[in-house]
């Protein structure tokens, strides 16, 4: 009696076991089908994947994180973005996409401190795969804040780990032009405009006039920083 009871306890665990592997793989399909539908911009369908995906795992830092950065860019939900990657941390402590999407949630509800914290925390892990990322974004919050010397140094680390980074080049002219370097602004501005349009100024004029027209706030404020120090 006792041998048949552990043998049905045994194809009770083995069934959970085949029931968890099943809902894991239904999860990736759905979150591959939200990716797909996100990269064409088919906002609605994408979100719609990924809580699909959740349902079937709940734990799946991607999915969680996915889920996050629609309602941080898509849907301007900024707290529900901060609960989807604070929940992804959970499942991953060392999830430093996560974290620099974090930051990048509390940067716009200008909880700057918590924004540089979350930055910090995913270039802390050293396996970061794109750590020029955060840099980027930690000197662009040392800049709204005014603290160009630590923004420069931001931007710099993160064009030692990607030389080809253009945004960061943006971010050097803006801080550079703060500080009066008008000449290091220039040459800042126009390394980023050998990477992004391979020294079309033309070109370059024209899709920065045509963003300012939709930017707004600091956004706004930077771009029409970005044309001035084109006229250098």
């Amino acid at each position: 009696m006792k041998k048949k009871i552990y043998l049905l306890a045994l194809v009770l665990i083995c069934s959970c076991a085949t029931t968890s592997t099943e809902n894991v793989q239904k999860a990736i399909a759905h979150y591959k089908l939200g990716v797909s539908y996100l990269n064409e911009n088919n906002i609605q369908p994408a979100f719609i994947e990924f809580q699909k995906a959740i349902e079937f795992n709940p734990e799946d830092k991607e999915v969680l994180n996915a889920i996050g950065i629609i309602y941080l860019l898509k849907f301007e939900d900024f707290q529900k973005a901060i609960d989807f990657f604070q929940r992804a941390l959970k499942v991953d402590p060392n999830f430093s996409e996560a974290y620099n999407n974090l930051g990048f949630a509390y940067e716009k509800i200008k909880r700057f401190d918590d924004a540089i914290n979350s930055y910090k925390k995913a270039l802390s892990n050293l396996m970061y795969q794109t750590p020029e990322k955060a840099y980027y974004n930690l000197g662009r919050v040392y800049y709204r804040l005014g603290r160009c010397e630590d923004a420069i140094d931001a931007h710099k680390e993160a064009i030692k780990r990607a030389n080809e980074f253009s945004p960061s080049y943006y971010g050097l002219a803006l801080c550079y032009n703060a500080k009066g370097r008008y000449g290091d602004a220039s040459a800042a501005i126009t390394k980023a405009i050998e990477i992004e349009y391979k020294g079309d100024r033309a070109k370059a004029i024209s899709d920065l006039s045509q963003r300012k027209l939709k930017a707004k706030g600091d956004e706004e404020k930077d771009i029409g920083d970005y044309l001035e120090i084109l006229k250098y």
